[in-house]
């Protein structure tokens, strides 16, 4: 595999994209999705579609994109085991995984590429902006826009190197991607319920390829769908308390102090700075600004609680289990 070349004049390594996909009522979503890689100004080398145990929508987009590669998830069920299925029908020297809800813009691998050729660079991700199908809720705190796909407030206004990047629009290397076996095909996203399976396969690869780099790039190059509905109260709390219960796990397997080094920042600089300006608002005459305020409160307190229930399930296995309790295996 070599490198291809551009109207830039730079050199970029080959792009595999990936695509996974489940289900035939995301048909015009997933067409959206591969047209807008069809259109990158860096052509990828291929486009693969993985659709997760359903062999009448692997028949039918095989009929339907005859220039994409599509191939069945020989994995575990659920968009890691997807991914990884992707990577390895691959042939690129680079790998970049697009959500069938996303629509990548047209510099979409021209941004971030240029990230991928720097030296120690495994990976990038980028801002993913929000599609959205009716407004946004005035109550919708954006410091909570990631329990949607979306960016959330905070975030670098600059090209940063950060400890993870996210998946709905990630490049990374295939090399790194394959040291570390791809994402754990038991954590992830299955349906609507999902876990960090992006930021523990980040910290993974940090963890066994020396000074690795991982960079976001607040570029809005990325555009996540959010369905009418999403963005509701109901939704918000299920989605923060599954995120608690994903980091206490991956804090169990990946070490506390990386996997929520980022997490402290963001309850201790960025939550209180978004409960301000609500109430900031609130007194400027905003009234949904206190409703933003205690949606923080509120959400933040799920989260905690999720993470305090994966700890608590680990000491009843524990006491059920007659095995001795520790903080690492608890």
């Amino acid at each position: 595999m070599g490198e291809r070349l551009v109207d830039t004049g730079m050199a970029y390594p080959t792009v595999s994209v990936i695509i996974p996909t489940y289900t035939e009522a995301r048909w015009d979503w997933l067409k959206d999705a591969v047209d807008s890689v069809r259109a990158q100004t860096v052509p990828a080398l291929e486009i693969i579609v993985v659709v997760d145990h359903n062999p009448e929508l692997l028949e039918e987009i095989s009929r339907e994109f005859p220039d994409v590669v599509a191939v069945p998830n020989i994995g575990g069920r659920g968009v890691s085991g997807a991914r990884n299925s992707g990577v390895k029908a691959s042939r690129g020297e680079v790998v970049a995984f697009l959500d069938d809800d996303s629509i990548a813009r047209k510099d979409w691998l021209a941004t971030l590429l240029r990230h991928i050729v720097t030296p120690g660079v495994v990976g990038v991700g980028c801002y993913s902006d929000g599609l959205w199908e009716a407004p946004c809720p005035s109550w919708f705190p954006s410091e909570f826009s990631w329990t949607i796909g979306v960016s959330y407030s905070g975030l670098p206004k600059v090209p940063t190197a950060v400890r993870n990047v996210w998946t709905s629009a990630m490049l990374v290397k295939r090399s790194a991607f394959e040291i570390v076996d791809g994402f754990r095909e038991d954590f992830g996203k299955i349906g609507n319920r999902s876990l960090p399976e992006d930021t523990d396969l980040c910290l993974r690869i940090a963890a066994v390829q020396e000074n690795a780099v991982w960079i976001w790039d607040p570029e809005k190059v990325m555009q996540h769908r959010v369905p009418t509905g999403r963005a509701t109260f109901r939704y918000l709390m299920s989605r923060c308390f599954l995120q608690g219960w994903g980091k206490a796990a991956m804090a169990r397997m990946d070490g506390f102090d990386e996997s929520t080094s980022a997490e402290r920042h963001y309850a201790l600089r960025i939550l209180p700075v978004g409960v301000g300006r609500g109430l900031a608002d609130t007194a400027r005459g905003d009234f949904s600004g206190l409703g933003r305020s205690a949606a923080i409160v509120a959400a933040f307190t799920v989260t905690v609680a999720g993470y305090a229930w994966y700890l608590l399930e680990g000491i009843v296995r524990k006491k059920a289990s007659g095995q001795p309790q520790s903080p690492a295996t608890a």
